[in-house]
């Protein structure tokens, strides 16, 4: 974790780089002693986050290529230059996992510090409920959730008619049996994790396998780690083709989800990795947000139904995170949801 004056000099040196320890302290024109400055960037240099070239009075500074994972990203201005005209890694990162998110601190100081405060409302909140209550709480919170994660794949019910799909078996007319299907997939998933919520501690490539079949029964997609190409609309990034590199990517996955010790960290790679490397067909990101709700659930972290947020900018976000192999859009998503999940519901 960063503090807030290391995060400063980061995106100073970002910036800027190639510059003296002097330049960069008069740069900034920060209050603190030149003593101090010095001593902030020794910090970053251990974290691994900038590096230096040079000798004494010579030495100069600059930042670490995975530094751009945290760099914000307009996504309006980033989705006016067309597909074919955009400049972005199309091929899949290994480096990405077994370095870039390893060593990286995904959330600033100030974003933990909301992040705890937020968590520790929600079990203030949650302990004040009765058992029951907590119960409806939970059953509201997973409609939402199989609703909107449903819509960002194009499901066409609404909310009130997955209400009555989820609760009654009422389905809408002139809906398709697929959406239904999808719908009470996500609520069979969801009751799956609320029953075994240690069922993916640790996460593992067959326990996830077994998630994502939950949620495609009955859909007509593939069980097992596809073993071919797979296109996503929107973007000329192209995931692994094969089913050897891919069990390879997944196990890399679970290893670095599993070496971190923040709950927030742990669940937002889960949300973010297995949509970025799209183990099978069909359903990779609705698998991600259930198992990103099952890590928040298995460490009594309040979950995320993601009601709020629009299809569209989820999908930028995403498209972000796979073109540029950026957090920024999606991680501001990850945090305005959980806050809303804990004002929202409990």
């Amino acid at each position: 974790m960063l503090s807030s004056r290391e995060s400063k000099l980061l995106e100073y040196i970002r910036k800027n780089p190639m510059q003296s320890s002097k330049e960069i302290h008069d740069g900034l024109q920060l209050t603190i002693g030149y003593a101090t400055t010095k001593r902030s960037l020794t910090v970053l240099i251990n974290k691994g986050l900038i590096t230096i070239e040079g000798q004494g009075k010579g030495t100069k500074y600059k930042t670490e290529s995975n530094v751009n994972l945290l760099n914000t990203i307009n996504p309006d201005s980033y989705f006016e230059t067309e597909i074919d005209d955009r400049d972005i890694n199309n091929q899949f990162n290994f480096k990405l996992i077994s370095q870039d998110l390893k060593t990286l601190p995904l959330f600033t100081t100030n974003e933990i510090k909301k992040l705890h405060a937020l968590q520790n409302t929600y079990l203030k909140k949650s302990s004040q409920l009765s058992y029951s209550g907590y119960q409806k709480e939970l059953e509201r919170l997973a409609i939402d959730l199989s609703w909107k994660s449903s819509q960002i794949e194009g499901n066409t019910y609404t909310l009130l008619e997955t209400e009555l799909l989820l609760k009654e078996q009422q389905t809408a007319q002139g809906k398709t049996r697929d959406d239904a299907t999808m719908l009470l997939n996500h609520k069979t998933a969801l009751d799956f994790i609320f029953e075994h919520p240690d069922y993916l501690e640790p996460l593992t490539k067959l326990r996830l396998e077994d998630i994502h079949s939950l949620l495609i029964k009955e859909l007509g997609v593939e069980t097992h780690i596809r073993n071919s190409r797979v296109g996503i609309s929107g973007t000329n990034y192209k995931p692994l083709d094969n089913a050897f590199q891919i069990t390879e990517a997944i196990e890399a996955m679970c290893k670095l989800i599993q070496t971190k010790q923040s709950v927030f960290e742990k669940a937002f790679l889960a949300l973010l990795l297995i949509s970025y490397i799209q183990p099978f067909e069909d359903g990779n990101k609705r698998t991600a947000r259930i198992v990103s709700n099952a890590i928040l659930i298995n460490n009594n972290y309040c979950p995320i139904s993601f009601r709020t947020v629009d299809s569209i900018d989820y999908k930028k976000a995403m498209l972000i995170f796979y073109e540029q192999n950026n957090i920024s859009a999606m991680k501001s998503i990850f945090i305005n949801q959980f806050e809303f999940a804990v004002d929202t519901y409990f």
